[in-house]
C-alpha cells in the first residue's frame, strides 16, 4: 500500500458516501418513508451514523484494494466500467434481492435500489480505475 492507493481510498470513499447519499437519502427518501416501521426513524438512526462512516470506509478500502491488485496497462475507463459492472454482481444486485427476499420491500423499490446502485458502482469502478490510470495505455 502506497500513497496512491490511500489517496485513491479517499476519493473512492468521498465519492460512494456521496453517490450513497443521493440514491438512498435523496432519490429513494419517498420509496423508504413510504415503508413506516421497515426502517430506522431518522432522528434514530443520526445515533448510527458513525457505523455508517465506518461501514464505507470498510467498502471503499476494499474497492480500491482490489482493484489495484488486478490492475492491467489497459485504457483506464473500459476498465473501471467493467470492474463496476462485477462489483455491482458481487454487492448491490445479489444484497438487494436478498433484502427482497425477507423483508416486505415493494419490488418497484428494490428494482430502483438495484438500478440507482448499479449506476453508482459503474462511477465507483471509473473512479477507482481513473486513480490507478496508467498515462503509458492508449485512451478509450
Amino acid at each position: 500500500m502506497n500513497k496512491r492507493f490511500f489517496i485513491a481510498w479517499l476519493v473512492v470513499f468521498i465519492v460512494w458516501f456521496a453517490g450513497d447519499f443521493v440514491v438512498h437519502g435523496v432519490l429513494l427518501h419517498a420509496d423508504y418513508a413510504s415503508l413506516g416501521n421497515l426502517f430506522r426513524r431518522e432522528e434514530d438512526a443520526q445515533n448510527f451514523f458513525p457505523l455508517m462512516i465506518l461501514a464505507h470506509l470498510l467498502m471503499s478500502g476494499a474497492l480500491v484494494w482490489i482493484y489495484a491488485r488486478g490492475v492491467e496497462a489497459k485504457p483506464w475507463l473500459g476498465q473501471g466500467v467493467r470492474y463496476g459492472v462485477a462489483i455491482a454482481l458481487l454487492t448491490a444486485v445479489p444484497l438487494d434481492l436478498i433484502y427482497y427476499a425477507v423483508q416486505p420491500m415493494p419490488g418497484a423499490t428494490v428494482a430502483k435500489q438495484i438500478v440507482f446502485e448499479t449506476i453508482l458502482m459503474l462511477i465507483l469502478g471509473a473512479v477507482a480505475a481513473f486513480m490507478y490510470r496508467d498515462a503509458s495505455a492508449k485512451p478509450v
